[in-house]
């Protein structure tokens, strides 16, 4: 069971135990227990020479290197999980006929490891990461990770590599849990096998320009998702049905597609990989998770911490005709979109139907900054996580 303590969540049974750092911050440490009974990962260090160079810490970019071990585990029907293991860093070999190539099963999720000014070692809400990813498999019918061994095999992967966690400001690293179906098989029929792994890298900034506005282009022909589909889980699918509006976008100079409501072309719904926001007058309006949009983990951070700052947070159906109309009142302030990759990325210009329009000026609004920094400094450890979002792993 899940149990609030130190302004954080920790995990109480198996074998977890808790030991209290400091006033906000927790080091989990032991060995994982789950259905009654253990598993064991096994860890095989890579050799000297199997060990990667390290990358220049100013040009490292986003999802360019890679850290020298990953984790996987394998499942099949009737057995369950099975061999997790942690092992150096290799490519996969996969049947032809691997129901991933064919069929679309395949689900990740995106979360940071992050280094303190003492080397300690935080996540930020890996809990929620783990949970969304389960959800992602019960939509797609895959089978789905104990949470306990998710966490524990994540905890003793950064342990690992802990030294590919960059010390320079603004970096991290980037951790990507993937699963995917590996029955070779053809037929449409959810697999019987899957294999979960995870793999980390260290990153700079998501966007090449670093934390200043964007320009992004509104798609009236082509949306990301429709109601009843698969707009709320962190499916690949979604992603390569995004790229044909992307390619338009960047074509004609735009950073990112901001994508419209699948049934009247009307309503608000992402921007990019990102969830939006709007700051309206004194209020921050961002569209309601109605199936279609992705349940962002930053999402959620933004919407609380918003709150806590004394700004009135409103989750609604918002046209992208209000949108345009208040920027031509002059009471749209400015804009932002929130993820795990970029944090915030402030909004400076976006294009609807031939016209493009400046959000406060081009430049970064006050708030976004404000957030910006906020969540930064909680994630580094720098400030109090008054929300219990920061979980210390070394």
């Amino acid at each position: 069971m899940w149990r609030r303590r130190f302004n954080t969540e920790v995990l109480i049974g198996g074998s977890f135990s808790a030991r209290k750092r400091d006033d906000k911050d927790l080091i989990l440490l032991g060995r994982v227990n789950f259905n009654g009974g253990s598993m064991e990962i096994k860890i095989i260090e890579a050799a000297p020479h199997e060990r990667k160079p390290r990358p220049d810490p100013g040009k490292l970019g986003f999802g360019k290197y890679f850290s020298d071990h990953m984790f996987t585990m394998k499942y099949k029907e009737g057995t369950g999980w099975h061999d997790p293991v942690i092992e150096p860093y290799h490519q996969l070999v996969l049947d032809p006929t691997a129901m991933c190539f064919h069929y679309g099963q395949e689900i990740f999720e995106g979360l940071k490891a992050y280094r303190g000014a003492a080397d300690e070692i935080y996540l930020f809400r890996p809990l929620e990461n783990i949970r969304r990813m389960n959800a992602s498999a019960d939509r797609l019918c895959m089978a789905q990770i104990d949470e306990e061994l998710f966490f524990d095999a994540l905890k003793k992967l950064i342990a690992l590599d802990s030294g590919w966690i960059p010390k320079e400001k603004g970096s991290s690293l980037y951790i990507r849990p993937t699963l995917i179906a590996t029955e070779a098989a053809l037929g449409v029929h959810p697999s019987d096998e899957y294999l979960f792994f995870i793999i980390t890298g260290p990153v700079g900034a998501y966007y090449a320009q670093g934390f200043s506005p964007t320009k992004i282009y509104v798609s009236s022909e082509y949306v990301r998702a429709a109601p009843g589909g698969t707009g709320a889980v962190k499916a690949a699918g979604n992603y390569a049905a995004s790229l044909y509006a992307t390619r338009i976008a960047v074509g004609m100079g735009y950073t990112q597609v901001l994508w419209l409501d699948a049934l009247e072309k009307k309503y608000v719904e992402e921007v990019g990989t990102s969830n939006i926001f709007f700051l309206i007058g004194d209020e921050l309006v961002t569209p309601p998770l109605s199936g279609t949009i992705l349940p962002g983990v930053t999402r959620d951070s933004v919407i609380r911490l918003a709150g806590h700052l004394g700004v009135k947070v409103v989750q609604r159906p918002l046209a992208i005709d209000e949108v345009i109309s208040a920027l031509e009142a002059g009471t749209l302030r400015e804009s932002f979109a929130s993820g795990t990759a970029a944090i915030i990325s402030p909004v400076g210009h976006i294009s609807y139907r031939g016209k493009e329009y400046a959000i406060n000026g081009g430049e970064t609004g006050e708030l976004s900054e404000k957030l910006f920094n906020e969540i930064l400094q909680i994630q580094y450890g720098i400030k109090d996580d008054p929300f219990g979002w920061r979980v210390r792993v070394l």
